[in-house]
């Protein structure tokens, strides 16, 4: 027993140091930007040299691809919580749900999720391919929302969907959600009643005449 408590504690302070890392990283990298922020900043933050950081992160971009992951998996997690809890048969509502999501996430100030908003793929070529294949595994979500929208046959369903989230992640920029005035909810669900309103199937296509 004696052994087995030995082997134990380690993994649960290494496990601890690396949350702690990831959770300082993400704030970081989220108010700074990627290439604004150093591993020295890092370390200081968490209490750590330089040199211990590496030893749990090889290199900057691998940490950013450390946070990018726990990023997607929350910001996916309150997304599919929240898609599952409405009506299959109700594609605009379960979409708006999905945006309504997405949007507390990231008005909720979480560095995690900023993250994902603020560094792009492009931005760290090291690590892009693994940036970019956690980003399109989150938007996949929206991909299969919108096919399954009654769409206008002139609508494109790609162009509504980068508008959307286009949208949704812009505003942050100007959203003050603490004050009491437009909630995350209010905002993604006027979004998505506009793009209903100009898109759905049964409105005439541009250049119809009633």
């Amino acid at each position: 027993m004696a052994r087995s408590a030995a082997h134990v504690r380690p993994v649960r302070l290494e496990e601890h140091t690396r949350v702690r890392i990831l959770a300082e990283a993400a704030e970081w990298f989220a108010g700074n930007g990627y290439a604004a922020t150093s591993m020295r900043d890092i370390a200081g933050a968490v209490g750590l040299t330089p040199g211990a950081l590496y030893v749990h992160f090889p290199s900057k971009g691998q940490l950013l691809l450390a946070v990018y992951a726990e990023g997607v998996a929350r910001i996916g997690a309150a997304v599919d919580a929240a898609v599952a809890a409405q009506d299959s048969h109700l594609p605009w509502q379960r979409l708006a749900a999905a945006a309504e999501a997405h949007l507390a996430v990231l008005l909720d100030r979480a560095g995690f999720a900023r993250v994902i908003v603020r560094v792009v793929p492009d931005d760290v070529p090291e690590v892009a391919a693994g940036l970019r294949e956690l980003r399109d595994a989150y938007e996949a979500r929206f991909v299969a929302l919108f096919d399954a929208l009654d769409l206008a046959s002139d609508a494109n369903p790609r162009l509504l969907r980068l508008m959307l989230l286009g949208a949704l992640n812009s505003t942050q920029l100007w959203a003050k959600p603490d004050t009491g005035r437009n909630t995350a909810s209010e905002i993604a669900r006027q979004y998505v009643r506009a793009l209903q309103a100009g898109a759905q199937a049964d409105r005439k296509p541009d250049g119809a005449r009633a």
